[in-house]
């Protein structure tokens, strides 16, 4: 029932964060703001994929 996703920083590109999301209760992409390491400041992540290879 739940997707795992990684959470991409829209500034830098660079994977920071993985999470579950629940499909049925959230439709729409995942966006929220975290701090992004190589950034070393809060800016907007958004949902990616992860890859199953």
């Amino acid at each position: 029932m739940r997707d795992n996703l990684m959470l991409r920083c829209g500034i830098c590109d660079r994977h920071n964060y993985v999470r579950t999301k629940n499909k049925r209760t959230m439709t729409q992409k995942f966006e929220i703001k975290k701090y992004c390491p190589s950034c070393r400041n809060h800016q907007p992540h958004k949902e990616a994929k992860i890859s199953k290879g």
